[in-house]
C-alpha cells in the first residue's frame, strides 16, 4: 500500500514537470527603455558604474513566447539589441525563430530588423505582425522597404482586436494612446492554454486611454506595463509632461486599494537609465516590492 501511494505520488510529480516542460512561457529578454542602459553619451555617476561593468548594462525591452511543444518561439519587439537577444532566446529555446510581434515605430521596437537583411541574416519569409500603419511604414521607408522587396520578411497584418492563433497560444493586439508619429501603438494580451498576460511597455497616461487598467490586470494573471519613468523630476530640468508616460508612483497608487493578489500580477517594465528601479538595491525598488508588485529582470519565466 505504501509503495502504490509513493509511486502514485511520484508519477504525480513526474506529469507536473513534463507539463512545466511543455507549456508555453513568457521569457523576458530585455527591461530597458529603448536607448537602453546606460544611454549613448551618459557619463554621469548613474551611468560610469555600466560603462566599466557589462553585467549592470540592461538591453532594451523585449520579451519571448516559447512553446516547445509546438516547437516555435515568437519575439515580441525588435530591438536595438536584437542579435543578443536572438542569442539568448536560442540558448533558452534551442529552435529557430518563428516570427516577430511589433508594438510600434519608436527605436527600440523595431530597429532590430536590420538584423534580418541581406548585409546580415538574410532571412527569407520572417513573418513580422504588424498594425496598417507599422506595415505601411516599413514597406513604404528604407531600409526598411528592402527587407520587403527582397523577401527577407513577411509582413503580416494585425488589427485591433483581432486575434491570432498560434498553436497552443492566441495573441491579441489592442491600441494604446502614445506619440503615434510614424505608427500605430498597440499592447498586446497573450493568452496561454492555462494563464493569460498583457504587455504594454509602452503608452500615455492610464487617463488619456478609454480602457481601466485597473479592470485588465484583474483580468489577466501577469501585467507587464510601462514603468518608463518612477516619478516626476527624474529628469532633472527637462519637462517631463512632454514625454507622457505613467510613473510607476501613479502606477501604485492606483492599485493602492487592490489585493496583494491583483498587486502581484504586475511586473514594471521598459526602464529609462533614470529609474531608480534599474538598480535592484535601491529604495525604489524596495518600496515596489513591499507593496507587493513585482520589478521585470531579464530572464524571467511566466508560465502560460
Amino acid at each position: 500500500m505504501i509503495f502504490r501511494i509513493l509511486l502514485a505520488g511520484f508519477g504525480m510529480l513526474l506529469s507536473t514537470l513534463l507539463q512545466a516542460q511543455t507549456e508555453p512561457y513568457i521569457f523576458v529578454l530585455g527591461v530597458g527603455q529603448d536607448a537602453s542602459f546606460p544611454q549613448a553619451g551618459c557619463y554621469e555617476p548613474r551611468c560610469m558604474p555600466a560603462w566599466e561593468d557589462s553585467s549592470l548594462r540592461q538591453e532594451p525591452t523585449a520579451i519571448a513566447v516559447i512553446d516547445r511543444a509546438n516547437e516555435s518561439s515568437y519575439l515580441f519587439e525588435a530591438t536595438p539589441e536584437f542579435r543578443d537577444q536572438l542569442y539568448r532566446l536560442q540558448q533558452e529555446a534551442a529552435q529557430p525563430l518563428s516570427g516577430i510581434f511589433l508594438t510600434h515605430a519608436h527605436i527600440g521596437h523595431y530597429t532590430g530588423l536590420m538584423h534580418l537583411g541581406r548585409e546580415a541574416m538574410g532571412t527569407r519569409d520572417m513573418p513580422v505582425y504588424a498594425m496598417p500603419r507599422m506595415s505601411a511604414f516599413l514597406r513604404d521607408n528604407g531600409p526598411w522597404s528592402q527587407l520587403v522587396s527582397l523577401g527577407n520578411i513577411e509582413l503580416r497584418g494585425l488589427q485591433h482586436m483581432a486575434p491570432v492563433n498560434l498553436s497552443t497560444v492566441t495573441v491579441t493586439p489592442f491600441l494604446v494612446p502614445h506619440r503615434d508619429e510614424y505608427s500605430e501603438t498597440v499592447g498586446y494580451r497573450i493568452q496561454g492554454p492555462n494563464r493569460s498576460a498583457i504587455f504594454i511597455p509602452d503608452i500615455n497616461k492610464w487617463e488619456d486611454w478609454d480602457e481601466s487598467i485597473v479592470e485588465m490586470v484583474e483580468s489577466v494573471d501577469y501585467a507587464l506595463i510601462d514603468a518608463s519613468f518612477f516619478a516626476d523630476g527624474e529628469l532633472g530640468n527637462r519637462d517631463m509632461s512632454q514625454i507622457p508616460h505613467p510613473f510607476v508612483a501613479e502606477t501604485m497608487a492606483l492599485f493602492e486599494d487592490s489585493s496583494l493578489t491583483v498587486r502581484d500580477r504586475i511586473w514594471f517594465i521598459h526602464m529609462n537609465q533614470s529609474n531608480p528601479l534599474l538598480n535592484s538595491n535601491t529604495e525604489q525598488t524596495r518600496m515596489v516590492l513591499e507593496n507587493g508588485f513585482n520589478v521585470a529582470r531579464e530572464g524571467v519565466r511566466l508560465p502560460l
